[in-house]
């Protein structure tokens, strides 16, 4: 039968094993407690970096930019599984967006980003040394009180309130450095987005434009651009004082425990804090994720409503209230359901997290600090009631800023979750506008688009060349959903000779022109064009600027750079007096006068002032669709005419017969993708017009007639 423990201990040899052990111990306790406290932070730094380092991507995401090949339906595949939102998280994939978004933000280690968190730094240091100072204060002045020193008590209260002056000073400069970082990497990160998304001086790719046309990645860019950069950069800013500090503060506290109460009970402490952090970590929700569904939600929301207020006339005309309600009511239930589910997760996760942080660990800390009074430290010599009491507020107070800061740990990584929810959104902003700019798409294409003859046609690139002609060899004309509306369009167009375009609607008039303009890609055969900068585009509905009156006229030119092209607001007056405007300037209170235009003009004289526009700039073509829908004939031949005189050539599209004296070349489209190009006859084309207008109305006269016809025959039926 094996001896007790108690039979052993009694043993003198024993006994004097564990007393040799006990000396050697006591002899060597210095360097086993500098080797302990290096353990320590060892383990804390690797700790919080295998914590916060990369997890593997999961399969969906491919190469980190989610984006998915074309399918045979015409849709895209990358959407995720059977359309459920791409899984966010902190993985490769997190941190190799956040690292090209953080050579945005913070250009270099002399930039003043890098400045300011130099500075945050240093103030984290400074915050964290007072609050040590603190701790050890908090247990002089117990200590003095439990003594019964007045003059001791007294002393220290006075240091506590002189402490207090760099310390609200720290604590107001942390939080004011930290939203100057946020204004800073703001500026920073929407500065790049914008001049990706309007383009920089000399630049035409027209991202603003292709990217909700063209693409189908980004549905609310301009959701992306004020919200969520703000969102980012705001939580950036903020995950580096909630991890940073935390993490010195776990150094730095444990470090004066373990100097208070022994390595050994702190080295025991932290395997046990580790072990239920584990637990913590794999309980805790993906918020990443949730995050970024939150912003997609929202952002669709915010879309539902801009389409309102964009089409209320129409709305309104058309009596749709009510149909509109239920859209908004749809997506706004959308945003509420995962705001629920996200809310009640958090409830949960806010039980465990407090359960665990607060309580199981306070009790850990309560044992912690009982050490020096209930066990006797080598070394260390027996103290009075008064040290002990000191001993004990400072270590506790130590105890819960470091309980505290290593929470913080915890709790950043759920800050972090979320910043890479929303650097997923920032960053599928930069990578559609870098892609688009290469001239790739992602777009929802129509189911023929998969048939093997046109997606060999919509694989392909055609050639652009800079010419003073408009000369179209082979092209085809297809839209960005993959709609061919002519296979192959050939014709050209010299300075000088106007063309009429005609044609059923959706037969490929506008598409054309943004080939023109260079806003939708050459899917083959080769163009021969102007630069885009020598088009002028009038819609049947004309763009309306923010701003002046002057700047209607001149847009999209400045004031300074229409004087230094010599121009006067005379010269601009003489410009609305050919299209008969010259009225509005009195009317409206001067050049300088601002107000929305869109709502201040009518139809007609929206156009006028886009004429007023077009005499302005002067370019070498210009794009009419529908351009004098809304203006009277004799105005609309006063227009035309005069950009004649200025040697400006006309590509028109227009239905009214009336235009066609002012045009040499017609361009008509049949709706079955073919088409005519021949030279217009403008007098002859009007005979032919007006003998079909004329035999229809004959034909529509034959009903009667038949009618007619059939009543005199019953009649005379009648009365044989």
């Amino acid at each position: 039968m094996a001896p007790s423990p108690s039979t052993l201990l009694r043993d003198p040899v024993i006994k004097e094993k564990i007393a040799r052990f006990t000396t050697s111990y006591a002899n060597h306790r210095p360097a086993i407690q500098r080797a302990l406290n290096i353990f320590f932070v060892v383990y804390v730094l690797g700790t919080t970096v295998k914590g916060l380092s990369a997890r593997p991507a999961s399969a969906s995401k491919g190469k980190g930019k989610g984006k998915g090949k074309e399918s045979k339906k015409g849709g895209k595949a990358g959407d995720g599984d059977e359309g459920k939102p791409q899984r966010v998280a902190v993985d490769a994939v997190f941190y190799q967006r956040l690292s090209i978004i953080l050579k945005i933000v913070i250009p270099g280690i002399r930039s003043r980003e890098a400045l300011l968190l130099a500075m945050h730094s240093s103030l984290l240091v400074f915050r964290t040394a007072i609050s040590l100072y603190v701790a050890a204060l908090d247990g002089k002045i117990v200590a003095s009180l439990v003594r019964a020193r007045p003059k001791e008590f007294f002393y220290n209260i006075l240091r506590w309130l002189l402490v207090a002056i760099p310390a609200t000073w720290t604590n107001s400069w942390l939080s004011y450095v930290q939203n100057k970082l946020a204004i800073a990497y703001r500026t920073r990160l929407t500065k790049e987005v914008m001049k990706q998304y309007l383009g920089a001086e000399g630049d035409d790719d027209k991202v603003y434009y292709k990217l909700s046309n063209l693409d189908d990645r980004v549905k609310n860019p301009d959701q992306m651009i004020t919200r969520d950069i703000q969102r980012f950069s705001a939580n950036l800013a903020a995950i580096y004082s909630n991890l940073a500090k935390p993490v010195l503060d776990v150094i730095l506290y444990n470090y004066q425990l373990s100097q208070n109460v022994g390595a050994e009970g702190l080295l025991i402490l932290t395997l046990l804090v580790q072990g239920t952090a584990g637990l913590l970590r794999y309980m805790t929700p993906p918020f990443g994720m949730y995050t970024s569904i939150s912003a997609q939600l929202s952002g669709q929301l915010r879309h539902a409503h801009s389409r309102l207020a964009d089409f209320a006339e129409e709305v309104a005309f058309m009596d749709g209230e009510e149909t509109e309600k239920l859209l908004v009511d749809r997506e706004f239930a959308g945003v509420m359901m995962h705001e629920e589910k996200v809310n009640r997760r958090r409830w949960w996760f806010g039980v465990v997290e407090e359960g665990i942080i607060k309580w199981l660990w306070g009790s850990f800390g309560l044992v912690l600090c009982a050490i020096p009074v209930f066990v006797k430290i080598p070394g260390v010599e027996s103290l009075d009631m008064g040290s002990r009491t000191e001993g004990f507020v400072t270590n506790r107070r130590l105890l819960l800023s470091a309980s505290d800061a290593f929470g913080r740990v915890m709790y950043s990584y759920k800050d972090l979750s979320e910043l890479a929810g929303y650097t997923a959104r920032v960053s599928e902003l930069l990578d559609a506008m870098s892609d688009v700019k290469k001239g790739k798409f992602e777009k929802g294409l129509v189911a023929s688009a998969a048939e093997p003859e046109n997606a060999k046609l919509l694989r392909g690139r055609g050639e652009v060349f800079e010419s003073e002609d408009i000369q179209f060899e082979g092209v085809p004309i297809v839209t960005p959903n993959g709609v061919i509306l002519v296979r192959s369009l050939t014709f050209s167009v010299k300075p000088g000779v106007n063309l009429l375009i005609i044609g059923p609607n959706g037969c490929g008039k506008s598409s054309l022109f943004r080939i023109l303009g260079g806003l939708w890609p050459v899917y083959g055969g080769t163009v021969r064009k102007p630069p885009a900068s020598n088009f002028l585009l009038i819609p049947q509905r004309p763009y309306l600027s923010l701003g002046t009156l002057r700047d209607q006229v001149i847009y999209p030119h400045s004031k300074q750079q229409m004087e230094d092209r010599g121009i006067t607001d005379a010269d601009l007056m003489s410009v609305l007096a050919v299209v008969q405007m010259e009225g509005i300037v009195e009317r409206e209170g001067g050049w300088d006068a601002a107000t929305e235009w869109q709502d201040a003009l009518s139809g007609g004289d929206k156009q006028k002032i886009a004429w007023a526009r077009l005499f302005y700039h002067r370019p070498k073509y210009a794009v009419l669709d529908e351009a004098t829908s809304l203006v009277p004939p004799d105005m609309e031949g006063m227009m035309m005419e005069h950009a004649k005189t200025l040697g400006i050539t006309l590509l028109t599209v227009s239905h009214r017969p009336s235009l066609w004296k002012y045009h040499e070349m017609i361009l008509q489209y049949d709706g079955q993708g073919g088409y005519v190009f021949t030279k217009l006859d403008a007098e002859k084309r009007l005979a032919l017009q007006e003998e079909k207008q004329a035999l229809e109305a004959q034909l529509l006269e034959v009903p009667k007639i038949e009618a007619r016809l059939a009543e005199l025959k019953k009649l005379r039926e009648a009365d044989i």
